[in-house]
C-alpha cells in the first residue's frame, strides 16, 4: 500500500501519544485535586446534544453557532450537535436532574472533549480538549473571585508563565440592552471603517467588533462608548467587590473595558487568562458570569459563574512536569528452546505466562517477553524497563535476578513471586 493509500485523521484532529498523554495525565492530575478541593464535582455530559440547547443557550448570532458547530440529523430527523463548549451542557443538566434542590452552590467541573469546525492551528484543534469549572446557585462576588483564583492556581501549577489576566464586567442585561443601543449607533455612524463581517453584525451582535482584528474596526472601536461606563449602581457595586477580592487574594489583574466573551449569555463579570508563549492567539482559558442561562433552558433563575481552559493551550504555553514512570516490580523472560528460530516462532512458555499471571494477582506490577527477543535482548528490555527483578525461565530451574543488587539466586518457579515480594518488602 502507498502512503497515498494509507488513511490519515480528518484535518483538524490529533491523536494522543505516550508522552502526550503522560502530561495529560498530570494535568487532570491536578485540576482534580484543586477543584475538587475546593468542593467541585466531576460531571461530564454527553458529546452531542440538542441542537437547540446551543442556539439557545450560546447564541444564534454567535460565531460558535452560525459557523462552527457540527451539527447533523440522527436517524429520527432530530438535529444533534457534537458539542462546542461545556457551560450550556451542565447547565442543561443542572435543571434536567433537578440540582436546584441540593445545597447551593452546586459546584461541578469536568475534563472532556469539544468540537468545533474553525481553521486548525497550533494548539487550536476542531476536535479540543477542555478543563472547566461551573459553580450554579449564588450571586455572591466571593464565588466570582473563587472561581478566578481556581483557574490562576491551576496554571501556576502547571507553569503557565507569565499569564496576564484581563478582567471586565458585562453588567446586567438591562444595561447591556442600552448600551448595545449606544454601540449600534456608533457603529451605524462608521461604518464605512469597518470590515465587511462587521457591519453585517451590527444588529444582531454589536459587541464582538472589540474582537475584530481589522485596522479600521479596531480604529473605530478605539472611540467607541465602553459598557463600563453603562453599570447600574449594584452591577458597579458587584464587580469592585470582585476586584476588593482577587487585591485580598494577591491575584494581579487588569481591567480590559474591551473585554467580550464570544458567548450571548456572559453577564457581569468576564475574564480572560492570556499568554505571551501563545503568540497572537495567546487566550489559555477564561469564563464570567452567566445569571440568565439556567433560567433560559427551561429552569428557574439561577446565578451562576464557570471557565473553560484548552487542554492543548495549557500544554503548548506551560511545562506540566512528567509523572514518573510506572515501576516494574518482575519481568519474565525466558531461554530459547531453539535459539536458530526466528524470532516469529520464538513463542513464550506456557510456564512465563503462568507466573505473570500469579505476579499479577499478588499484586506486583509484571511484564512479560513477547517480542521473541534473544535471552540478550530480553534483559536489556528489562533493563530498559528499569525492572526491579528478572526471572529466567530455563528448561529446568528458574533464574531470580536482582537488577538493583546485582545478586541472582535460583528459585522454584512457584517461589518466585513470594521471593519478589520479600525482596520489595526489605528495600
Amino acid at each position: 500500500m502507498s502512503s497515498a493509500d494509507r488513511i490519515k485523521a480528518p484535518r483538524g484532529t490529533f491523536d494522543v501519544l505516550g508522552e502526550q498523554s503522560a502530561a495529560r495525565a498530570v494535568l487532570e492530575e491536578r485540576a482534580r485535586a484543586i477543584l475538587e478541593g475546593a468542593g467541585y464535582e466531576r460531571i461530564e455530559t454527553p458529546a452531542f446534544e440538542a441542537t437547540e440547547l446551543f442556539a439557545r443557550g450560546v447564541g444564534d448570532s454567535t460565531d460558535i453557532v452560525r459557523k462552527e458547530m457540527y451539527t447533523f440529523a440522527d436517524a429520527s430527523g432530530r438535529s444533534l450537535t457534537l458539542r462546542p463548549e461545556g457551560t450550556a451542557p451542565v447547565c442543561r443538566a443542572y435543571v434536567e436532574h433537578g440540582m436546584h434542590k441540593l445545597r447551593q452552590p452546586v459546584r461541578l467541573w469536568y475534563l472532556s472533549s469539544f468540537f468545533r469546525h474553525e481553521r486548525a492551528q497550533a494548539g487550536r484543534y476542531r476536535q479540543f480538549w477542555q478543563v472547566g469549572a461551573e459553580a450554579l446557585g449564588s450571586e455572591d462576588p466571593a464565588v466570582d473571585a473563587e472561581s478566578i483564583c481556581l483557574l490562576a492556581a491551576l496554571l501556576d501549577e502547571l507553569n503557565v508563565a507569565p499569564v496576564r489576566l484581563r478582567l471586565s464586567s458585562l453588567g446586567s442585561l438591562a444595561a447591556r440592552n442600552e448600551y448595545r443601543e449606544q454601540l449600534q449607533a456608533h457603529l451605524r455612524a462608521h461604518a464605512e471603517g469597518l470590515s465587511a463581517e462587521v457591519r453585517e453584525r451590527i444588529e444582531l451582535n454589536p459587541l464582538r467588533a472589540f474582537d475584530s482584528e481589522h485596522p479600521g474596526t479596531r480604529a473605530v472601536m478605539e472611540r467607541a462608548p465602553r459598557l463600563l461606563d453603562f453599570l447600574d449602581a449594584e452591577d458597579a457595586e458587584h464587580f469592585a467587590e470582585v476586584r476588593a477580592r482577587l487585591d485580598g487574594a494577591g491575584v494581579a489583574y487588569e481591567i480590559d473595558p474591551t473585554l467580550v466573551r464570544g458567548l450571548d449569555y456572559y453577564t457581569r463579570t468576564v475574564f480572560e487568562f492570556t499568554s505571551e508563549q501563545l503568540g497572537a492567539q495567546s487566550g489559555v482559558g477564561g469564563g464570567g458570569r452567566y445569571d440568565g442561562l439556567v433560567e433560559q433552558l427551561g429552569g428557574a433563575p439561577t446565578p451562576g459563574i464557570g471557565w473553560a481552559a484548552g487542554i492543548e493551550r495549557i500544554l503548548l504555553a506551560g511545562s506540566a512536569p512528567h509523572p514518573a514512570p510506572v515501576p516494574v516490580d518482575l519481568f519474565v523472560a525466558y531461554e530459547l528452546a531453539h535459539e536458530g528460530d526466528s524470532p516469529a516462532r520464538r513463542h513464550a512458555p506456557a510456564g512465563a505466562f503462568a507466573l505473570l499471571t500469579e505476579a499479577r494477582a499478588a499484586g506486583l506490577t509484571a511484564q512479560m517477553e513477547l517480542a521473541g527477543r534473544s535471552l540478550k535482548g530480553q534483559l536489556g528490555y528489562a533493563n530498559a524497563l528499569e525492572a526491579r527483578y528478572v526471572a529466567i525461565l530455563g528448561a529446568g530451574e528458574t533464574v531470580l535476578k536482582d537488577m538493583l543488587g546485582g545478586g541472582q539466586q535460583t528459585v522454584a518457579a512457584d517461589a518466585v513471586v513470594h521471593a519478589v515480594l520479600r525482596g520489595l518488602r526489605s528495600l
